[in-house]
């Protein structure tokens, strides 16, 4: 996500205020959202149960339920539809946004744009909210420094990815990063959309630009790396974006499709740094993009099997696995998508081709895209043992120990 879309939000939502570590199949952590890190030891000696974590770290093993079972319990208290929500990630105008959303719809999580009222940024106010939630609540914020920051005037400005780059040893960042994240982490977020792994030569205000740490995928590595391992040791969910690379696309996808190189081109750059980190502890973020070799004409990776099967096997790519949330980019604010779809129709696009939380930047339309996954699953067009899959996943994430 940006700011150029979100500029144009901010007129919208002012008329209308209703606006990971991969986990391995035999694998099920109960870290902080986004789980350790098992290269880094400062992570894997750190890990903790989430802000909101459910329950209590993992029991003897004669207490362990069976994997048959395995999130028999958490998946008990929700209804489907309640569920279904989980997988949902919708922005805020405030507080009484906030708490409404989550205490009619128990939403999975809840997003902290440039139009949120930033007095909710602050550890008492959203613990009054996650207070609504039945099931631990993600308060997630876009937080990249530069250009992309929600919450400079609460924890200081950041320099861009760009200049970091530029300036900084990545082992420097790595303590800046800590302390930032350490700042957003005791302000009540839980999950920061950050870092962005886009590769990228772009002038620094064009759409990725100084998002980007570098136009040298092994530079944008080292980078970004250290900014998950430090999110990590402080137990702050990391998200790197956007999948499968945005940075040499052919324009903005706030303001329209944006089609990448070939596939087979992206293999020695763009998707260099997800092939690195998708074992880091960071979720992952597709991105709207239109990617010849692997999606279909008119069906950006956002919504499409064919680029959520790429990242979750690795094959395609050289990667291994990825067991672990997937997250796509804004469906609501972005035309590359909304050009193509209704909020409805997107959500259960994405969620049929195998993503695991949709995100967009209203709560307006909760109630209408939950009516129609509902009627989803009732039809066995999504199925419901893949919903209670992406809940569970999401669920580990947020450090929802499941002793499994």
């Amino acid at each position: 996500m940006g700011s150029r879309r979100e500029r144009a939000t901010v007129e919208r939502m002012r008329k209308s205020p209703v606006v990971v570590f991969a986990v391995l199949a035999a694998v099920a952590t109960a870290c902080s959202g986004g789980s350790s890190n098992e290269t880094s030891p400062a992570a894997s000696s750190s890990a903790v149960a989430g802000p909101s974590a459910a329950g209590e770290p993992g029991s003897p093993a004669s207490a362990t339920p069976t994997r048959s079972n395995c999130g028999a319990d958490y998946l008990a208290k929700l209804s489907q539809r309640e569920k279904l929500a989980q997988l949902l990630t919708v922005g805020i105008t405030g507080s009484a946004d906030a708490s409404n959303v989550v205490s009619s719809e128990q939403v999975g999580g809840i997003f902290v744009g440039s139009w949120t009222d930033p007095s909710l940024l602050d550890k008492s106010a959203l613990d009054a909210v996650k207070a609504k939630a039945k099931v631990p609540l993600m308060v997630t914020i876009d937080e990249e420094g530069g250009r992309v920051s929600r919450a400079k005037n609460v924890i200081g400005a950041a320099p861009s990815a760009r200049e970091i780059a530029q300036t900084q040893t990545p082992e420097q960042y790595y303590q800046f990063t800590l302390t930032r994240s350490k700042a957003l982490k005791d302000l009540g977020i839980t999950v920061d959309f950050a870092p962005d792994v886009d590769v990228s030569s772009q002038p620094d205000n064009s759409v990725i630009g100084d998002r980007s740490y570098s136009d040298d995928p092994k530079v944008v590595t080292e980078f970004a790396g250290a900014y998950i391992r430090a999110a990590n040791e402080v137990g702050l969910g990391s998200v790197i974006k956007h999948f499968p690379g945005h940075g040499s696309g052919s324009g903005d996808s706030h303001t329209g499709a944006v089609t990448t190189p070939p596939l087979d081109q992206m293999q020695n750059t763009d998707l260099v740094p997800f092939r690195e980190l998708v074992n880091s502890g960071a979720a992952v973020m597709v991105g709207h993009l239109d990617v010849p070799g692997l999606t279909e004409p008119d069906v950006p990776a956002s919504i499409s099997p064919a680029a959520m099967t790429l990242l979750r096997e690795g094959k395609g790519y050289g990667a291994p696995p990825y067991d672990g949330p997937i997250f796509t980019d804004d469906l609501s604010g972005m035309a590359a998508i909304t050009a193509r779809m209704s909020i409805a129709d997107a959500v259960e696009a994405t969620l049929l081709a195998g993503a695991d939380n949709a995100l967009w930047i209203s709560s307006d339309a909760v109630p209408q895209v939950l009516d129609r996954l509902e009627q989803s699953v009732s039809s066995g067009k999504l199925p419901a043992d893949r919903v209670d899959t992406s809940v569970l996943r999401m669920a580990r994430y947020k450090g929802v120990a499941l002793g499994c």
